[in-house]
């Protein structure tokens, strides 16, 4: 699977039609050429182009996921607070009192982030959060 890639590979290769097309570091590989509006690859203009940069508007290394669980009486809140301090972020999805975000790098750092979460973990009924970038599983 990709998450044991990650886990246990210090470099990986990408081979389109029988030629290896990339070769870095995982990190490497997320930077430089995958792109799309929820971390997704976008598979047919990647091979089309041989692995070469995707044109979108969110880069595929550009951005965090933000899950934050909410209870209480509900996701408002939080939703309102992260509207508001960071402009560029979009919700993805929503069950219940859970919220995943894609939120570019552009608009915050993640001490930001952070300091912004756990300042309003009382006020807003935070029960837990975590930021991340995504990972090749999701990408894959």
């Amino acid at each position: 699977s990709m998450e044991e890639c990650e886990a246990l590979c210090t470099r990986m290769a990408i081979m389109v039609n029988g030629r290896f097309r990339c070769l870095g570091s995982v990190q490497h590989l997320k930077n430089r050429y995958w792109g799309g509006d929820s971390g997704k690859l976008l598979r047919d203009r990647a091979v089309a182009s041989s692995c070469s940069r995707v044109s979108s508007p969110h880069r595929f290394g550009d951005g965090y996921t933000v899950v934050v669980r909410v209870g209480g009486p509900g996701p408002a809140a939080v939703q309102d607070l992260l509207q508001q301090h960071f402009p560029g972020i979009v919700l993805q999805e929503r069950h219940g009192g859970l919220l995943r975000y894609h939120l570019p790098t552009r608009a915050a750092s993640l001490a930001t982030v952070f300091s912004l979460l756990a300042t309003h973990r009382e006020p807003c009924h935070i029960e837990d959060y975590s930021v991340s970038q995504t990972t090749l599983d999701q990408v894959m």
